[in-house]
């Protein structure tokens, strides 16, 4: 089974150097694309491989780079943002990118600033990976000396200046416009669409925010084709994936499997099953913001639609596993605080709606709780809705909870009847 993206990461050894990583064919896929392909052909490549953005939308990536504008008279300068920002609970799969391979995501955010003809690229990073930014600049100081950015990239002409941002931390920054507010060094909160970044995006200018998983897949795409990445995965969508699991599993962690897996192989084969003496009730399938799935779901494949179809997201494919000693309650109390907390406070539902929420959940699970406490957190779930708010961040903070309610509703009654929590002596 080919894992192109985590081929040469080990948690035994530091990661490859430039040179080591030249060594394994690292920025063949620049020279490539710099000194052979026009940028349309680059974007099209990409297009015809059915790459669909890594973070979480699963928005094709081509189609996003071909809305920017070629006319180069008009259009400068241009603007490529790396977000490496991942605040999404439970995910933790960019960071081992980043810190495993730097130079893989480098060489990418080079050909993607190629493709849409950038001259200055970003990346928004989370302020609390350490690592991750002491390897991303000691891997882009090498790509400088090297000639691999700056001026006349490899003697082409092409010209790419390329800066680490470290972020003040918010989660609303992964959401795409208050990621460039911030980096504009604004207040974090999103724009009203549209215009789209890739019209007018950072300081006005057309701009595409591209997530680290994707950005590394592109040197292996020019390299080996669209076929090639099509034949990867075990669905219509091409490649692999890189999947995650938290929870009480007796091995929890990442791995890079074919996109399409299902959600049993990932559990029982890779994260080894359940831990002794626990059993499983449901899964949040891409990280914190999606939608509860349960045990008649396992054996769907994970890919964008097919979970979609199931009634959830595959977001970022990492999942958050809910066992049988947790309770429910508790478990989406401790999400709903966090989506709470992170709310930028721009918009009345999300800004007003998500506290009401967390105080309903915590009087539920201190044994206060009452039967119309329920009506009040299903009417939540339809104000949080999408098109009633500004955006994604309250309607995601909703999807746990209406599929809590749907799954688990049962043990919100026994906290309200039994006025306590079941799992607590």
């Amino acid at each position: 089974m080919e894992r192109p993206l985590t081929q040469h990461i080990s948690h035994e050894t530091t990661p490859l150097n430039l040179k080591d990583y030249q060594k394994v064919g690292g920025y063949a896929g620049t020279r490539k694309v710099l000194k052979e392909m026009t940028p349309m052909e680059v974007t099209n490549l990409v297009k015809t491989s059915n790459l669909l953005g890594r973070g979480g939308a699963g928005f094709p990536t081509g189609v996003k780079w071909s809305l920017v504008s070629m006319d180069t008279e008009k259009s400068y300068p241009k603007y490529l943002v790396c977000n490496a920002d991942e605040m999404e609970p439970g995910t933790f799969k960019d960071r081992y990118l980043l810190e495993g391979n730097p130079h893989q995501l480098i060489e990418g955010m080079i050909i993607a600033a190629y493709a849409i003809q950038a001259q200055t690229a970003y990346i928004f990073l989370r302020w609390a990976y350490k690592k991750a930014e002491t390897e991303l600049r000691k891997a882009i100081t090498e790509a400088y000396d090297a000639g691999l950015l700056g001026k006349n990239i490899l003697g082409t002409g092409y010209n790419l200046e390329l800066k680490v941002h470290s972020s003040a931390g918010r989660y609303i920054c992964g959401e795409e416009t208050a990621l460039l507010n911030s980096l504009e060094g604004k207040r974090a909160i999103p724009r009203t669409k549209p215009p789209f970044p890739a019209i007018s995006g950072l300081f006005g200018k057309p701009t595409v925010v591209n997530n680290v998983e994707t950005l590394a897949w592109l040197s292996h795409i020019v390299m080996n084709g669209s076929d090639w990445f099509k034949g990867l995965s075990l669905t219509a969508t091409g490649g692999t994936k890189l999947y995650g699991v938290s929870g009480k599993v007796k091995n929890p962690g990442l791995w890079e499997l074919p996109l399409g897996t299902t959600f049993r192989e990932l559990i029982e084969d890779h994260a080894g099953g359940m831990l002794d003496g626990y059993g499983f009730r449901g899964l949040l399938p891409g990280g914190a913001s999606t939608d509860f799935l349960i045990e008649e779901h396992l054996d769907i494949q994970m890919d964008f639609s097919t979970v979609a179809a199931a009634g959830s997201r595959m977001g970022t494919g990492t999942l958050i596993i809910l066992d049988d000693k947790t309770c429910p309650v508790a478990f989406l109390h401790n999400i709903e605080r966090f989506f709470a907390l992170e709310s930028c406070g721009f918009c009345t539902p999300c800004r007003e709606g998500l506290p009401w929420v967390e105080k309903v959940l915590a009087t539920i699970e201190s044994g206060n709780g009452r039967m119309e406490h329920l009506d009040i957190l299903k009417f939540q779930t339809r104000y949080l809705a999408p098109g009633n708010t500004f955006c994604a961040h309250a309607p995601g903070a909703a999807e746990p909870l209406q599929s809590g309610l749907k799954y688990f509703y049962d043990d919100f009654v026994s906290h309200i009847n039994l006025k306590r929590c079941p799992w607590k002596s």
